[in-house]
């Protein structure tokens, strides 16, 4: 798995360990909503989905959803648990590191773009990495 993808952005909150944290934790989540719904349906209809409050997350809210992808990558056998669970590690490892308590706008801008575009992140995290080998 690589990160490299973050030197595309411009964004300087990008470049802190918080924006990457929160990043990582959006792809991660998306991944997990999308894995939720049945065949056919749509990313609303995902159950995580339904408990996000997009726009006015705050950090707490953050934590308290990362904290439940063990569980719910188990309830739900998803196929890729351990993608899902090392993208959510590394999320957590960076949210610890940078330390920050809220997430303001910046923060909630760049969390829905990466759960939104989950898909297209999560093929760059890992074709680069296979490119890198």
């Amino acid at each position: 798995m690589t990160i490299d993808f973050f030197e595309e952005f411009q964004d300087p909150y990008l470049h802190s360990l918080e924006g990457q944290g929160v990043f990582l934790a959006g792809i991660c989540l998306g991944q997990l909503a999308n894995r939720q719904i049945q065949n056919g349906g749509k990313i609303d209809d995902s159950p995580l989905f339904k408990q996000m409050n997009f726009g006015k997350m705050t950090m707490r809210d953050l934590h308290r959803h990362l904290s439940r992808v063990p569980e719910l990558t188990r309830a739900y056998h998803l196929g890729n648990a351990a993608t899902v669970e090392m993208i959510m590690s590394k999320a957590g490892a960076l949210l610890l590191q940078a330390g920050s308590d809220e997430m303001g706008v910046k923060g909630n801008f760049a969390f829905t773009i990466a759960f939104m575009n989950s898909y297209e992140y999560i093929k760059k995290m890992f074709q680069d990495a296979k490119e890198a080998e």
